[in-house]
């Protein structure tokens, strides 16, 4: 039996970010239900309700009030709950120290957020395709980067 949809959780400040994030998926002709969050706080909270449905791809962002990237990814990956949950980092940020800390973190993945709509929904499209259980089963910081 095929799942209806992927769902799909975005935790990013920037309202622009957030729309452009939707609209791309909106475009894109795959199967998708998108929330979003405005902050990492309101995310922890989220998925941390009795009844929240845990999403397939998690997009962090790693400047945020509140509770930044990093720590959401902690709390996520020291709760087992979260086990099943395939953490896309999605930041601004093309730094070695973020880069290498979010790896080490446990992170599936580090897209560098791109300037352009077209490639924004290339790479959304890319991530959403992967196949999680065989990219994480062979982990290492080459595959961790998506490059575009």
């Amino acid at each position: 039996m095929t799942k209806e949809y992927t769902y799909i959780v975005l935790a990013d400040d920037d309202a622009d970010d957030r729309l452009f994030f939707t609209d791309a998926f909106d475009e894109l002709k795959i199967n998708t239900k998108v929330q979003t969050f405005n902050d990492g706080a309101e995310l922890m909270d989220y998925l941390n309700s009795e009844n929240s449905q845990l999403p397939e791809i998690l997009f962090l962002d790693l400047n945020m009030p509140k509770k930044n990237g990093i720590e959401c990814l902690h709390e996520i990956k020291a709760n087992p709950k979260f086990e099943n949950i395939a953490v896309a980092i999605y930041s601004t940020s093309s730094s070695e120290e973020h880069i290498e800390e979010t790896f080490v973190s446990g992170a599936n993945i580090y897209i560098k957020k791109p300037n352009d709509f077209n490639t924004l929904k290339k790479v959304l499209s890319d991530v959403v395709t992967i196949n999680w259980q065989y990219h994480t089963s062979g982990m290492n910081k080459d595959n961790f980067l998506l490059r575009f």
